[in-house]
C-alpha cells in the first residue's frame, strides 16, 4: 500500500539548504576583500620616494632660492643664476643644503602620506568606504599643516641659511654645516627662531597636499581608472604622470606664501629685520617690487615641484605595490 500509495509524480525531499552566505561590505566588494595599505607603510613609500627626489632636484631648489632672495636683479634667470652659481662657487654649489633638504623630505613625505591616509580613513563613509571630495580636501590640507609645523619649517629655515651663504671655504661661510647653523639659529634667536616665516607655509603646504591629493586621485581615475583601493598598481611611468600633473597646480596657487615664507626665513629675528610678518610681506613686496615679485622663482618651482612629485608617485606607488603583493591577496590587473 506504501508503493501503490507514493505517486509517480512526486519529486524527491528537497536536500537540506546550506547557510547563505554573508553578503560583503562596501569595502570588500571594493577591494575584492582585501584590507587596506597600512598608513605606516604609505608612510614608508613616502619617505623612499623622497629621498630620491632630493638627489635628482636639489640644484633647481637651490636656484629658486636665490632668485626669491634677489632684490637687486644680479641674476637675469634660471639659467643664469645656474651658471653664475657654478662659475662663482662650483658645480658642488648647486647640491648646497642637500642634507637638511633630503632628510626634510624623507621626514616630510612619510608624515604626509601617513597623516593623509589616517585623516582620510576618519573621513570614510562608514556604509561606501569611500571619501568625498570635502574629505580628502580637508585630509590633504590636514596633512599639509602638520608636516609644515612638525617638520617643514626648521628644516627650511637651515636650508635657506646656508642656500643663501655664498661661496664654499667653511673659513668664509656663517653656518658651517646644518647641525651648526640650528646651533646658531637657536642661540642667537631662540628656538622659535627655527620657526621663523611658520604662517606662509602653514597657508602654502596645507592649500599644497589639498590641491596634491585631490589632483592625484582625480588623474589617477581619469587616465587609469585607477581608483583607490580597487587593488591595482600603477605602473611607474603612470604614476609619473599623474603625480607632475597633480603638482602643477600647487605652486601657481601658493606662490605668494613661498616667497614671503623664504624672506621671512632668511632675514632671521636680529638685526635688520625688513618685514614684521606674513601680511607685512606681501605689501611690502607688492609696494616695493610690483605684483610680480609675489611669484618670483614660479618657473623653478615648476621646474622642481612636479617633477618632484612624479618622481615620488612613482617610486612610493610601487612600494605600496610590492607590499600590496606580498602581505595582502594579489591585485586584479
Amino acid at each position: 500500500k506504501a508503493a501503490a500509495a507514493a505517486s509517480p509524480s512526486s519529486s524527491p525531499p528537497p536536500p537540506p539548504m546550506s547557510p547563505a552566505p554573508q553578503a560583503a561590505s562596501p569595502a570588500e566588494d571594493r577591494r575584492g576583500g582585501r584590507a587596506p595599505v597600512p598608513p605606516y607603510v604609505k608612510a614608508a613609500a613616502g619617505s623612499v620616494g623622497g629621498v630620491m627626489e632630493a638627489c635628482c632636484l636639489q640644484p633647481i631648489d637651490v636656484i629658486k632660492t636665490r632668485l626669491q632672495l634677489d632684490r637687486s636683479g644680479a641674476y637675469r634667470g634660471i639659467a643664469h643664476c645656474g651658471t653664475t652659481v657654478v662659475r662663482s662657487e662650483g658645480v658642488r654649489a648647486l647640491w648646497k643644503g642637500l642634507t637638511p633638504f633630503a632628510t626634510h623630505l624623507t621626514l616630510k613625505y612619510a608624515l604626509r602620506l601617513g597623516s593623509n591616509a589616517v585623516l582620510q580613513s576618519a573621513f570614510k563613509d562608514p556604509g561606501t568606504g569611500k571619501v568625498s571630495a570635502h574629505g580628502r580636501l580637508a585630509s590633504g590640507f590636514g596633512a599639509g599643516v602638520l608636516e609644515a609645523l612638525l617638520i617643514v619649517t626648521p628644516f627650511e629655515v637651515v636650508k635657506i641659511r646656508l642656500q643663501q651663504q655664498k661661496g664654499l671655504s667653511p673659513d668664509l661661510l656663517r653656518y658651517k654645516g646644518p647641525i651648526h647653523c640650528a646651533r646658531t639659529i637657536v642661540t642667537e634667536e631662540g628656538l622659535f627662531g627655527l620657526w621663523a616665516g611658520a604662517l606662509p607655509t602653514v597657508m602654502r603646504n596645507g592649500t599644497n597636499q589639498a590641491a596634491m591629493f585631490t589632483a592625484k586621485n582625480t588623474f589617477d581615475i581619469v587616465l587609469w581608472k585607477k581608483h583607490e583601493g580597487d587593488g591595482k598598481v600603477l605602473q611607474p611611468w603612470q604614476s609619473m604622470i599623474s603625480g607632475f600633473l597633480a603638482g602643477t597646480a600647487g605652486p601657481i596657487c601658493t606662490g605668494p606664501f613661498d616667497v614671503v615664507k623664504t624672506r621671512l626665513m632668511a632675514q632671521g629675528r636680529t638685526g635688520d629685520i625688513k618685514y614684521k610678518g606674513m601680511v607685512h610681506a606681501i605689501r611690502t613686496i607688492y609696494a616695493e617690487e610690483g605684483l610680480r615679485a609675489l611669484w618670483k622663482g614660479l618657473l623653478p618651482r615648476l621646474m622642481r615641484i612636479p617633477p618632484g612629485q612624479a618622481i615620488m608617485w612613482a617610486v612610493a606607488d610601487q612600494v605600496m605595490g610590492l607590499y600590496e603583493r606580498s602581505y595582502l591577496q594579489p591585485a586584479h590587473m
